[in-house]
C-alpha cells in the first residue's frame, strides 16, 4: 500500500515540483524574518491581504473585482508606503546606518567607562538609562531628544543623570565612542505582563528594544539594581561583573579591543 502511495506521489510530482515548494517555503521564511527584524508586519499583512484577493479574483473569475484590483494596485502600493513610512525609514536607515562597534574604537574602553558611570549611578541610587545604539537608529522612535555628540565619560554621564539638571530625566543614546543624544523619551513596552515594581525607566528600556535592535541598560532610582533590556526581554538585578559579560557578548566586544 505505501509502494503505491509512493508511486502515486511520484507521478504527481517531480523533483521540479519539490523544489518549488522547498523554494517558496524558504522564501516564506525569509520573509516573516525580515518582517520581525525591521517590524514590518503591518506592510506584509496589508501586501498579502491584496495578493489574497488577486488570486480569488482571478480563481473564481471575478471578473468586476479583478479589473478593479488591476485598476488599484498602484495605489494601494503608494498608500501603503506613505501610511508605512516610519517603518519604511527604519528599514531604508538601519541598511544605510553602521553598526555601534562597527569600527575599532576601543570597544572595551568604552564599555568599561560606561560600567564605571553605571557603579556609581547604582551606589548612590541615582536613576538612569543608557542605550546603545546598534543597526536601527533609537532617534526615529524617540522624541524630544537633545544632541549632545560628546566623547563617551563617566563623568559626563553621571552630570547628565544627576538629579534636577535638565537633561536627566530621559535616555541617552549611545553610538560609538560617543554620545550622541541626551533626555530622549522612547517608546514604552507593550504587549506584556508588568512587574508592579518596574517604573517607567524598565518599561521604556524594553519598549525600545522591542522597536529597535538596541542594548539598554538601567539604573533603578529606587533599590539601584541594574537591568539591562535585549530584544524586549528584562534581565534584572545584574552585578558589574554579570553587566560586562552581557555587553561584551550583546555588543561583541573583546577583552584585547
Amino acid at each position: 500500500m505505501c509502494e503505491e502511495h509512493l508511486l502515486l506521489l511520484k507521478h504527481l510530482f517531480t523533483w521540479k515540483d519539490f523544489l518549488d515548494l522547498g523554494l517558496l517555503t524558504a522564501l516564506f521564511f525569509l520573509l516573516l524574518n525580515f518582517a520581525e527584524r525591521y517590524r514590518l508586519y503591518r506592510i506584509l499583512f496589508v501586501i498579502f491581504g491584496f495578493l489574497f484577493l488577486w488570486g480569488i479574483a482571478n480563481l473564481l473569475k471575478l471578473q468586476a473585482l479583478d479589473w478593479l484590483l488591476n485598476q488599484l494596485w498602484l495605489i494601494v502600493l503608494f498608500a501603503a508606503v506613505v501610511a508605512f513610512q516610519p517603518e519604511l525609514r527604519r528599514l531604508f536607515q538601519s541598511w544605510g546606518g553602521r553598526s555601534i562597534f562597527s569600527q575599532r574604537y576601543g570597544k572595551a574602553k568604552i564599555i568599561k567607562k560606561i560600567i564605571k558611570a553605571v557603579a556609581y549611578m547604582a551606589e548612590k541610587q541615582i536613576g538612569a538609562l543608557i542605550v546603545f545604539e546598534r543597526s536601527i537608529p533609537v532617534e526615529t522612535v524617540s522624541e524630544g531628544c537633545v544632541k549632545i555628540d560628546a566623547l563617551v565619560s563617566p563623568e559626563l554621564l553621571i552630570t547628565i543623570f544627576y538629579p534636577l539638571t535638565p537633561l536627566h530625566d530621559g535616555a541617552v543614546i549611545i553610538k560609538g565612542n560617543r554620545i550622541t543624544f541626551a533626555s530622549c523619551v522612547l517608546p514604552l513596552a507593550k504587549g506584556i505582563d508588568f512587574d508592579a515594581k518596574l517604573g517607567t525607566r524598565h518599561r521604556a528600556a524594553i519598549g525600545v528594544t522591542q522597536e529597535t535592535d538596541a542594548v539598554a541598560v538601567v539604573v533603578s532610582e529606587e533599590t539601584g539594581s541594574i537591568s539591562v533590556a535585549v530584544g524586549g526581554k528584562l534581565f534584572r538585578n545584574l552585578t558589574e561583573e554579570e553587566l560586562k559579560e552581557f555587553l561584551y557578548k550583546e555588543l561583541s566586544v573583546e577583552e584585547r579591543d
